[in-house]
C-alpha cells in the first residue's frame, strides 16, 4: 500500500515537474501597470488568460507558472467556453467558431502612459484582433478597447464586439450600479452577485444614462466601503446602448465582459475594414471606493474631459426662470439681476427660434433654426450686447438631433427621420422624432446648426446641447436594406464625429452635455464636452442623491449643479435659500431661476455665494473628493469634503435632511488631509447669528479633524453647513 501511495506521489510530482517546464518554457507574461495595478496575462500554448488583476506586482518573476482557471482574455463564441463570450462572428463562409490565438504584442512607455496592444488572430481564419489598453500610472487607471478586423472574402458578420472582458477571484462579490428615471437618475443599488449573470443595460440608443449608468463598482469579499477593502470601478465611454455582464461561476471567478448592447446590433464587416469598440475604463483600489473615484476623477481631468484643468464660470440658465414665455425686454431684466449677483454667463435655453412654426411649447418648430422674429426682432446680437454691457458673457441652447413634425425640416426633409417603415405610424415622445446621424447628410446639418449659429454670433461661449427622447421608430432611410442593424452603433459614431468636429473648429467654446437631464452622464459624451446637466430634478433634496451617485463615477468639475426657485418647479418641496446654495455649492455652481424672484434680502445672499464660491471653486472642482457620511444612511445626514492635492485647503459641505431628536446631532470625521498639519476652521456660506459648529475659528490638527471629527448641530430638515479648512502650519 505504501509502495502504490509511493508510486502515486512520484508520478504526480513528475507530471507538474512536466507542465511547471512546459509552462516555462512557451509562456509569455504581459505586464500592463499604473503605479499601484497589475493586470497581469500569460501566454500558455497560444492562448492568452488572464492571471492577475489588483494591487501592483513589482516583479512578476515565475507568475507564468501558476495555474489560472480563467477564460481566454477576450473569450470568443465556438471554442468550448459556456460563459459569456466577447466575441461572436459568423464567417465569410457560415462558420460561427472563431478561436483566438496569440500573434505578439508591444509595449512602450510615453511619459505617464503605457500603451500595450496584444494582437490575436483566428486559428483558421484570417480574422485578427487587437486588445488595446492604456495604462496611467499616476492617475492608476487602465483603458481597454479592441479592434476588429479581418481578409476574408467576403462579409463578416459581427455579433458580439465587447470592449472589456476581465476577471475578479474572491470569496464573494458585491456589485454597486447606478439606476433612475427622468428626474431621479443615479440613484445607487448595492447587491450582493450569486451564480448567474447580472446585466445592467440599455435598449434605448439615445439618452441612454438616465435609467441605467454605464458605470459600476464591484467590491470583493464584503460590501462596498469608503475608505477599506478592495474594489475595482469602472465605466464605459459610450453613450449608446451599452451592456455589463457580471457572471459568477460555480468556480467562484467573476468575470465582467462590457461594451456596446449587442441587442439588435449585428454589424457587418467588408474585409480590411476597422471596427473599433468604444473604451472600459477601469480603475482598482485596496483602500475602499473613494479612492477609486479619486483615480477616475483625476483621470477625466486630465484625459477624457474639455479644458479638465480650466476653472468653470457660474452660469444663469433662462429655462425655469421664463419657460417658452420670454421676449427680449425679460432676458436683459434677467441679465440685469444675474449680473448684479455676479453671474459669469447667462444662457438663454428653449424657446428662441422657429417663425413659420414658432417655438412657443414642445410641440413645434424643433429643427428650425432661425431666429424668432417675434420675440427676438433684433437678433440674439441685441442680446450679447446687453449681456456684455452687464459683464456677462453669453450662451445658447440647441437641440439639433431632434425634430417636430410640425417644422419646416420634417417637410423638407422627410427621408432624414430615424422612422418604421412600410408607412407605419410614428411613435411620438415630446412632440418630436429624431433625425438620423448614421446618414452624413444629416451629421452635416446637425453640425452646420451649431456652427452656423456660432458663426453668426462670434461672441457665444457657450452652448447646452439638449436631447429629449430616445430611438423607439427604429429604422433609417439611408441605411441599406442589409445594414439596419447598423443603426444604434452608427448613430452614435455619427454623433461623436459632430462633436469632434465642433471641438476642432471651437476650441473655446464651452460644451453641456444634456438628454433629459442626466441622459448623457458617461465618458464618451464627456470626452467632448466640458460638463453634463445631472438632473432636470432640481429639488436640492432630490439633488443630494442624484449628485452622490454621479460623483462617484464623475467629478465635481463637470456636474452642473445649479440654485433654482422655490417651492421646486419638479416637487413642490420648499426648502431654504442656504440650503440650496450649499447643495449647488458642491459641483458646478450656477442659477436656475429669474432673479426677480429674490427679495434684496436673499439677492444679498446669493451675492455672497457665488463671491464666495469664486474665491473657492478651484479647491472644489480640482480637488479631491471625500464622502463622509452617505445620504442613505439613517441617520439623515450626508457630508462630502473637496481637498487639494496639497492637502492644505478643504471645502467641507454637510447636510440634514431629517428631522434629529433633541441630542442627535452629525459627528462629521473629515478625510483627506494631513495627520500633523494644524488647520483654521472658517465657516462659509453663513446666514444665522449663531453657527451651527462651535469650533469655527478654531485651529486644530489634521489627526484630530479626521479621527475626533467636527459635531455640527444641524436639527431640522434642510439644515446645512459648509466650512473651510486652511493650513496654518
Amino acid at each position: 500500500m505504501r509502495e502504490k501511495i509511493y508510486i502515486t506521489a512520484k508520478i504526480a510530482f513528475i507530471l507538474t515537474f512536466i507542465f511547471v517546464m512546459k509552462v516555462g518554457l512557451n509562456a509569455q507574461v504581459i505586464h500592463i501597470e499604473t503605479n499601484s495595478t497589475s493586470l497581469v496575462y500569460g501566454v500558455y500554448d497560444s492562448k492568452i488568460k488572464q492571471v492577475h488583476f489588483g494591487n501592483h506586482l513589482s516583479s512578476v518573476e515565475g507568475i507564468e507558472k501558476l495555474s489560472t482557471s480563467f477564460d481566454e482574455v477576450y473569450p470568443s463564441f465556438g471554442n468550448g467556453s459556456s460563459n459569456e463570450v466577447a466575441l461572436m462572428a459568423t464567417h465569410d463562409d457560415g462558420t460561427m467558431a472563431t478561436d483566438l490565438i496569440y500573434q505578439n504584442h508591444k509595449q512602450q512607455m510615453d511619459g505617464n502612459i503605457q500603451t500595450t496592444t496584444i494582437s490575436l488572430k483566428d486559428e483558421k481564419k484570417p480574422f485578427f484582433v487587437e486588445l488595446n489598453f492604456k495604462a496611467y500610472q499616476a492617475e492608476n487607471v487602465i483603458e481597454q478597447w479592441v479592434t476588429i478586423r479581418h481578409t476574408e472574402k467576403k462579409t463578416v458578420r459581427l455579433e458580439q464586439f465587447a470592449s472589456s472582458a476581465i476577471g475578479f477571484k474572491a470569496e464573494s462579490y458585491y456589485l454597486t450600479h447606478f439606476y433612475g428615471s427622468w428626474a431621479k437618475e443615479m440613484q445607487l443599488a448595492e447587491e450582493k452577485l450569486t451564480n448567474g449573470i447580472k446585466l445592467v443595460e440599455t435598449k434605448r440608443g439615445v439618452r441612454s444614462t438616465e435609467y441605467e449608468n454605464p458605470s459600476f463598482v464591484l467590491s470583493l469579499n464584503q460590501e462596498a466601503k469608503d475608505n477599506s477593502g478592495e474594489v475595482a470601478m469602472g465605466a464605459l465611454a459610450w453613450s449608446g446602448n451599452f451592456r455589463l455582464a457580471f457572471q459568477v461561476d460555480d468556480k467562484a471567478h467573476c468575470q465582467l465582459i462590457a461594451g456596446i448592447n449587442p441587442f439588435a446590433s449585428d454589424y457587418l464587416l467588408a474585409p480590411k475594414e476597422a471596427f473599433n469598440t468604444p473604451r472600459m475604463i477601469l480603475t482598482y483600489s485596496n483602500a475602499g471606493k473613494n479612492q477609486a473615484s479619486i483615480n477616475l476623477h483625476r483621470w477625466a481631468r486630465k484625459y477624457n474631459l474639455q479644458d479638465g484643468d480650466q476653472v468653470r464660470p457660474i452660469v444663469l440658465n433662462s429655462w425655469e426662470g421664463a419657460y417658452f414665455k420670454f421676449d427680449a425686454a425679460k432676458l436683459k431684466s434677467m441679465m440685469n439681476g444675474a449680473a448684479e449677483m455676479g453671474v459669469e454667463v447667462f444662457v438663454l435655453d428653449d424657446g428662441w427660434f422657429g417663425n413659420k412654426y414658432p417655438r412657443n411649447s414642445d410641440n413645434a418648430g424643433l429643427g428650425d433654426w432661425d431666429v424668432n422674429q417675434k420675440k427676438l426682432p433684433n437678433g440674439i446680437g441685441d442680446l450679447i450686447d446687453h449681456a456684455e454691457s452687464k459683464g456677462l458673457k453669453f450662451g445658447i441652447w440647441v437641440e439639433p438631433e431632434m425634430v417636430n413634425p410640425k417644422s419646416e425640416l420634417a417637410e423638407k426633409y422627410p427621408e432624414w427621420i430615424i422612422q418604421r417603415k412600410n408607412d407605419r405610424e410614428p411613435l411620438l415622445e415630446r412632440s418630436q422624432l429624431l433625425l438620423d446621424l448614421s446618414n452624413p447628410k444629416v451629421q452635416d446639418f446637425v453640425f452646420g446648426v451649431v456652427d452656423n449659429v456660432l458663426t453668426d454670433n462670434p461672441r457665444i461661449v457657450y452652448v447646452k446641447w439638449d436631447a429629449n427622447r430616445h430611438v423607439q421608430n427604429y429604422g433609417s432611410t439611408y441605411l441599406d436594406d442589409d445594414k439596419q442593424s447598423h443603426l444604434w452603433i452608427d448613430y452614435t459614431k455619427g454623433l461623436e464625429s459632430v462633436l469632434a468636429r465642433l471641438n476642432e473648429k471651437y476650441p473655446d467654446i464651452i460644451f453641456q452635455a444634456c438628454a433629459s437631464g442626466g441622459g448623457r452622464v458617461d465618458y464618451g459624451a464627456l470626452k467632448y464636452t466640458h460638463e453634463f446637466w445631472a438632473s432636470d430634478d432640481t429639488d436640492p433634496f432630490e439633488r443630494l442623491f442624484i449628485q452622490w451617485g454621479s460623483n462617484h463615477i464623475y467629478p465635481a468639475i463637470a456636474t452642473g449643479a445649479h440654485i433654482t426657485k422655490s417651492p421646486n418647479h419638479q416637487t413642490g418641496r420648499d426648502t431654504p435659500l442656504k440650503f440650496r446654495c450649499d447643495m449647488a455649492f458642491g459641483g458646478r455652481l450656477g442659477l436656475e431661476l429669474s432673479p426677480d424672484i429674490l427679495n434684496d434680502k436673499d439677492v444679498d445672499f446669493v451675492k455672497q455665494v457665488l463671491e464666495t464660491y469664486k474665491a473657492n471653486r478651484e479647491i472644489i472642482q480640482f480637488g479631491d473628493l471625500y464622502r463622509l457620511n452617505s445620504p442613505y444612511d439613517t441617520d439623515g445626514f450626508a457630508a462630502i469634503s473637496y481637498v487639494t492635492p496639497e492637502k492644505d485647503k478643504a471645502i467641507i459641505m454637510a447636510y440634514s435632511h431629517n428631522f434629529h431628536r433633541r441630542e442627535e446631532r452629525a459627528l462629521i470625521r473629515f478625510q483627506g488631509l494631513q495627520d500633523e498639519a494644524v488647520y483654521k476652521i472658517t465657516e462659509l456660506n453663513s446666514r444665522a447669528k449663531r453657527s451651527k459648529v462651535n469650533e469655527i475659528g478654531m485651529e486644530l490638527s489634521g489627526s484630530i479633524l479626521m479621527n475626533r471629527g467636527l459635531p455640527m448641530d444641524m436639527k431640522k430638515p434642510y439644515e446645512s453647513v459648509v466650512i473651510k479648512l486652511e493650513e496654518v502650519r
